[in-house]
């Protein structure tokens, strides 16, 4: 009775359960994906023109990605309540417009339907926020891996719950606007005082590696599925029991990893001697602000007074001559021969605070890199309708399916690459990012030029680097700034993809369509009302003028394509500046 106690009290404190249970919030987090499917059903409920309907796209986009709040919440409140109010915002935000949608409610003005999708859209942050801080905690030494699978089941999750709306197959179209403001709630709810950290581990653990290429194993099989799945129902129309069997089968995969944590309890043997004991809660917490480590202090120092080509030599080497540096400095500090400076502030590998980040140029530079490759992305994502009618393809949606899948590919295989880089060779993840990059600008190239195939073609290199940037951004902001704030240094950083999105797909892409729409329109000696200012040009949603050709897109993918390589330079400027932490973080575990 004892030994099944235990083994029900390891189980619920195995971190590969929090990571898993994890991976079902992040299925659910991504309800903005679902806004394309929605918008149609307000729409038409509520009488809405285009204008009305772009204006709440707006309002979740925000929503979305404004996470400001989740991130100061998470320094105040424990990780399940801040799982509780996503939870709560969610179920209101969207309930209520449910309620608007079916009559249920009155007719709300404008602005209070955006202020509810914002709400409801807003929730997601704090899933996010609970699931990365948690597992980022718990696994500190597989951040890579751990952000990628958790982004990547976020991109995923309109797939995941489109799949299970095709399930439902109600007559009433509102009805998914309820699925919506239930399903991520109970998943939250039920899932919270599971997500949680139970303790990093300073080391791998012998058995990692096989759980992780399960979970990979796991990802690829879903991705594939449900590319298969979505292809198969447009083609063909299925009937209910096909229909059934395969959301089982979904059903299916994505349980499946519950298996890692059943059998890492129930087989848990004598551990290793090599591997080091679960971190424990004092073990984490800070020492009163009076209080300095000596070695700490003297580390501090050696980076100041190091040679330059000490971080040049091998990482055994490196911690030699950097370890016989101490030695000198603690001595002559014990003589009084010299006097060691404290630190303003903690250094580059250490716990920051949101201020204490904000005037560190590695952040800004994590942050303009971020800016302009995930905005360059998002362009396409947003016009990728347009793009593919201007192009004279009719099946637009198999453009944006893919993409999905490419997303959440990029995603995964960020994670996986960019930790092998500091993994096998203490190399600065940012290097990852910059081939991401690189490869989104190659992407935008296809785009620009409209070649035979650019589109297939162009989802897969944009969808992949775009995914990357959310696997390799976060982990390497915990590396350099530490996982105590971590929740609201992610949250700042995410709103560089808002921005992005209003300055290269709200304004330059949207002004350069219309601008050559308008010139093929008067080429065809149709009459054209000007718009009276630029910015009304700029906002006009109306879509009354239709772009034809590569020519439509050719100079916003031109720019684009600059821009990722602004990023790609960007990015190696912080690789070179990070060299010493990578070093610092993961030479020493190298053999």
């Amino acid at each position: 009775m004892v030994r099944i106690k235990d083994l029900i009290i390891s189980f619920f404190n195995n971190r590969w359960l929090v990571f898993v249970a994890a991976m079902w919030v992040q299925s659910c987090a991504g309800i903005g994906y679902l806004f394309g499917s929605i918008s149609p059903v307000i729409k038409s409920s509520l009488n809405y023109n285009q204008k009305q309907v772009a204006r709440l796209g707006v309002a979740k986009d925000l929503g979305d990605s404004v996470g400001f709040l989740a991130g100061s919440m998470s320094e105040i409140l424990p990780l399940w309540a801040l799982l509780l109010v996503g939870a709560i915002q969610n179920f209101v935000g969207y309930g209520w417009v449910w309620l608007v949608v079916t009559g249920k409610a009155p007719m709300l003005p404008l602005w209070v339907m955006c202020l509810l999708i914002f709400i409801g859209t807003n929730g997601e942050t704090y899933f996010n926020t609970v699931a990365l801080v948690s597992c980022v905690q718990n696994f500190p030494k597989s951040r890579g891996p751990i952000v990628g699978i958790l982004k990547g089941f976020a991109g995923l999750s309109g797939a995941i719950l489109t799949q299970i709306y095709a399930l439902i197959k109600s007559p009433d179209k509102a009805s998914l606007i309820f699925m919506v403001a239930v399903g991520p709630t109970m998943v939250g709810i039920s899932l919270m005082f599971i997500v949680r950290p139970v303790g990093g581990h300073r080391q791998l653990r012998l058995s990692d590696g096989a759980s992780f290429s399960l979970i990979y194993c796991i990802c690829l099989v879903l991705a594939a599925y449900l590319m298969g799945v979505m292809l198969v129902e447009d083609l063909i129309d299925l009937n209910q029991t096909i229909v059934r069997i395969l959301t089982s089968v979904l059903f299916v995969l994505l349980v499946l990893p519950i298996g890692i944590p059943l059998w890492l309890t129930f087989s848990s043997g004598p551990r290793p001697s090599e591997e080091e004991p679960l971190l424990s809660e004092p073990q984490n917490k800070e020492q009163p602000g009076s209080s300095h480590d000596p070695n700490e202090i003297i580390f501090s120092e050696v980076e100041d007074e190091k040679p330059t080509e000490v971080d040049l030599l091998p990482a055994s080497e490196r911690q030699k001559r950097i370890l016989q540096l101490q030695s000198k400095l603690a001595q002559a500090a014990a003589e009084g021969a010299v006097r060691i400076k404290r630190r303003r502030g903690p250094h580059r590998g250490e716990d920051f605070d949101l201020t204490q980040a904000l005037i560190k140029a590695d952040f800004w530079l994590l942050f303009w890199t971020l800016l302009l490759g995930s905005g360059s992305g998002l362009t396409v994502i947003d016009n990728l309708g347009q793009m593919s009618e201007s192009l004279g393809y009719d099946n637009t949606h198999i453009f944006v399916s893919m993409i999905s899948i490419w997303n959440f590919l990029g995603r995964v295989g960020g994670g996986y690459v960019s930790e092998i880089v500091v993994r096998d060779h203490a190399y600065p993840r940012p290097i990852a990012l910059a081939v991401a990059q690189g490869i989104m600008s190659i992407g935008h190239i296809f785009f620009a030029f409209g070649w035979p195939g650019a589109m297939y073609i162009g989802t897969l290199l944009i969808g992949l680097g775009y995914g990357a940037h959310w696997a390799i951004i976060p982990a390497t902001a915990s590396e350099l700034f530490g996982v105590k704030k971590f929740g609201a240094l992610y949250n700042f950083l995410t709103l560089a993809n808002p921005g992005g999105s209003l300055v290269f797909s709200g304004l330059i892409a949207s002004y350069i369509y219309d601008s050559e729409a308008e010139k093929q329109a008067q080429q065809r000696g149709e009459l054209i009302i000007k718009s009276t200012s630029f910015l009304t040009k700029l906002f006009d949603t109306d879509d009354a003028l239709k772009c034809t050709g590569s020519i439509c897109f050719f100079l916003t993918f031109i720019l684009m394509s600059g821009l990722c390589i602004l990023a790609l330079i960007l990015s190696l400027i912080l690789v070179r500046r990070t060299k010493p932490v990578y070093q610092n973080l993961y030479g020493k575990t190298r053999p």
